[in-house]
């Protein structure tokens, strides 16, 4: 049997992805808790309630718990709702707590990666028409001047916005999230502001803080055309990869926002990224299709065969891993690895997915591209949105209604990567024998 280890470079960022609203608890002021109020919204009727209770301090014991398992770095979100519960109003109490949670962070030794938007708002944001309304841009520059005051002395890694494309697209196009719209231009109005609030925030946290890194956590969804000798096929695929992969983080590159039928200018957002978040979990093919207008003309679906998660929603594809690092290296940044997980209740999957997305990571440092760090999702099972509690993508197994922890068998693997800083072929023989030829070809 091949003995070879791929490792990793030194001061390699180890860690897990949390977002507030996801994990902390009775977050009943901002827009998705309202969400969850309306029904047909979320899978099953669903409701965050408690989430993971870190807001009654039970991010303690999971704090703790990736100290056990070799983690160096942790992304964890920030609520709006929380800080600023009404336009005239700052809630000190509330950035105390989150003082003391990265502060909790550093002293066990777990370095904080902060995200201050992550899909909520405050629903007086919602109110006078969220991020439609070009007014959110100075709103969310005060919302940041303050969070970073009150957080710096513990934070250098920032990301101003989680996934601005899910946001602009899921909510504003597909209808799927809050404000469940579902209009092109909606979602058009949507990107111009967020790119305008990111530039704007950018520059207040280097005013306050001019040592830190300050990012976006981008999605990125690998497409292919669904047969490539067909032009509407490859036509489908290139306007999904430029709308929904492109638009953002080339308008921070050079400051022009390109969508589907508009370009705008803005010379403030040139340069407004210090590293690239890239957030990848799966791969699909595009074809042309007529009868899906609001989704650029486009149908998605899956190869026939791929290696499923639990509800189908995710296709184990790693090599979409390195394809989404190799379109990373056009902006020419540093790029750290924001999210990246399955689904998996029983964790049948997640060991092999685990390890083959890390290998498509370690080929891109192979290969001497400036990859810092990997960040799964999630540390604990947490209320996945519209999918409500039907997704488990914790390493550790969370019992919603009496918040019981459990370790999943796929802790100790990646407790192994991230102690070690690499991957070995005798931990691929016994997390997931099945690929090991794919990992060690002979």
């Amino acid at each position: 049997m091949v003995q070879a280890t791929y490792y990793f470079p030194p001061r390699f960022l180890w860690g897990a992805a949390t977002s507030a609203h996801q994990v902390e608890g009775n977050n009943t002021n901002n827009n998705w808790w309202a969400w969850e109020q309306q029904a047909g919204r979320i899978i099953h009727g669903h409701q965050s309630g408690l989430a993971c209770d870190w807001w009654n301090g039970r991010w303690r014991e999971d704090f703790d718990r990736a100290v056990e398992s070799g983690q160096n770095a942790h992304r964890l979100s920030v609520e709006w709702s929380r800080i600023q519960p009404a336009p005239d109003r700052w809630d000190e109490d509330a950035l105390d707590r989150y003082r003391e949670m990265v502060r909790g962070l550093q002293e066990r030794g777990i370095i904080p990666m902060v995200t201050l938007h992550h899909f909520t708002d405050p629903l007086w944001v919602t109110e006078m028409g969220g991020w439609e309304n070009e007014a959110i841009i100075g709103l969310f520059e005060d919302y940041v001047n303050k969070v970073v005051e009150a957080l710096r002395e513990y934070v250098t890694l920032w990301i101003t916005i989680n996934e601005p494309n899910i946001v602009a697209f899921f909510g504003f196009s597909l209808g799927l999230f809050p404000p469940g719209k579902k209009s092109i231009r909606a979602a058009g109005r949507v990107m111009i502001n967020m790119v305008q609030a990111h530039s704007a925030a950018y520059r207040a946290i280097h005013a306050l803080q001019p040592a830190a890194q300050v990012g976006v956590a981008h999605h990125y969804h690998h497409t292919r055309p669904g047969k490539a000798w067909f032009p509407l096929d490859r036509w489908a695929a290139g306007i999904q990869g430029r709308a929904f992969n492109d638009a953002f983080p080339r308008a921070l590159a050079d400051g022009v926002l390109r969508l589907p039928f508009t370009r705008r200018r803005f010379p403030a957002a040139r340069g407004t990224q210090d590293f690239l978040g890239v957030n990848y979990y799966m791969s699909d093919y595009v074809a042309f299709s007529l009868f899906s207008p609001k989704q650029l003309f486009t149908r998605r679906y899956f190869a026939p065969g791929a290696d499923l998660s639990d509800t189908g929603w995710i296709a184990n594809e790693p090599q979409g891993m390195f394809e989404a690092l190799k379109w990373g290296r056009q902006f020419k940044l540093p790029m750290i690895v924001t999210e990246n997980g399955v689904e998996d209740a029983d964790d049948h999957l997640r060991p092999r997915y685990l390890l083959q997305h890390l290998h498509q990571v370690w080929r891109a440092v192979n290969f001497n591209w400036p990859v810092k760090g990997y960040f799964h999702w999630s540390l604990v099972d947490n209320f996945e949105w519209e999918r409500g509690w039907t997704q488990r993508f914790g390493l550790w197994e969370l019992d919603v209604d009496t918040q019981i922890r459990r370790k999943r068998p796929s802790v100790d693997l990646y407790t192994e990567i991230c102690r070690e800083n690499s991957i070995s072929s005798e931990m691929v023989s016994r997390y997931a024998p099945e690929v090991f030829d794919k990992l060690f070809p002979t």
